[in-house]
């Protein structure tokens, strides 16, 4: 088979760009599982649920999914602390710890509930936002540059960056990676692991919201499209290594290309199972992920 030099590049960028946006999908991911030990499967709604609210805001309100992405963080910050009252009420604090399969169990009901509720708001059309740079790409002699990716890209791979920051240099940081591995420890030094998770969670769903309304520049959406990403951000969680984030940025841009390099030369059929294929590998050979812990 013959490839195209500038085919091959192209693809390669491309995934390099979608990457980056698969990054932010999976940061909330690799904190609630990565760090709070909390399987919360329901996290592609949530980001469904911020591509619906940022189109809402723009039809109604003619505001631009980047701004619309600020709007919503109080909201999903507030809706996440709120999820995991619940959560740890009926389920951390019942079962003395966690109760992982109800929790669960928990998770895929409020996968179900919030994507029926938009079913019954919106219907099962797909909507779509237009913006002025939706369809302008950059080219830079034969490689070509969409905005559409280019700019989820570099806001999601800059908030990736701040929050690990954030993480690093703040006591908030410290607790939270320390409230998985000894809550009662964190509990004898006057902090409250309670709390510490609750904000953490809601950090968590507040990445969710603004990574719905990068979803909503990069295509059209409908309620059931968080199904497609379930597979894609626990991959790049366990690829990268749990609570790593610089591994979940690696990772999201390694899958990004193979997925890339899929559709361009394989179909884009064959590209929702390469997620899949390379989960299974590290699982098999490497199940700390590429980059460990």
């Amino acid at each position: 088979m013959d490839i195209s030099l500038d085919l091959l590049f192209n693809a390669i960028i491309s995934g390099v760009l979608l990457g980056g946006f698969y990054a932010a999908m999976s940061l909330g991911i690799s904190i609630s599982f990565g760090m709070l030990d909390i399987v919360n499967i329901s996290h592609p709604v949530m980001i469904i649920l911020g591509a619906y609210l940022t189109w809402w805001l723009n039809e109604k309100f003619g505001v631009d999914p980047i701004l619309a992405a600020v709007i919503m963080a109080p909201f999903f910050l507030l809706l996440g602390i709120f999820i995991y009252r619940i959560y740890y009420d009926r389920f951390e604090r019942e079962a003395g710890g966690g109760d992982s399969l109800r929790g669960l169990a928990f998770f895929f009901g409020l996968l179900f509930i919030i994507e029926m509720i938009l079913i019954l708001l919106f219907g099962v059309d797909y909507r779509n936002v237009n913006t002025s740079y939706t369809d302008v790409s950059l080219n830079l002699g034969f490689v070509n540059l969409p905005y559409r990716l280019l700019i989820p890209c570099v806001l999601s791979v800059g908030l990736l960056l701040l929050i690990r920051e954030f993480f690093r240099r703040t006591y908030f940081g410290r607790a939270v990676s320390a409230v998985a591995q000894d809550p009662l420890a964190l509990q004898l030094m006057g902090v409250n692991p309670v709390k510490i998770k609750g904000y953490a969670f809601g950090l968590s769903l507040m990445v969710a919201g603004f990574s719905g309304a990068m979803l909503m520049i990069i295509q059209s959406v409908q309620p059931a499209a968080g199904r497609e990403y379930i597979g894609l951000v626990f991959a790049v969680c366990v690829l990268g290594g749990m609570g790593n984030l610089m591994g979940t940025l690696f990772a999201a841009m390694i899958l990004g290309i193979a997925e890339s390099m899929t559709s361009t030369f394989a179909g884009p059929s064959w590209a929702p199972a390469v997620s899949f294929g390379l989960l299974l590998l590290t699982l098999a050979f490497r199940p700390q992920g590429i980059f460990g812990k």
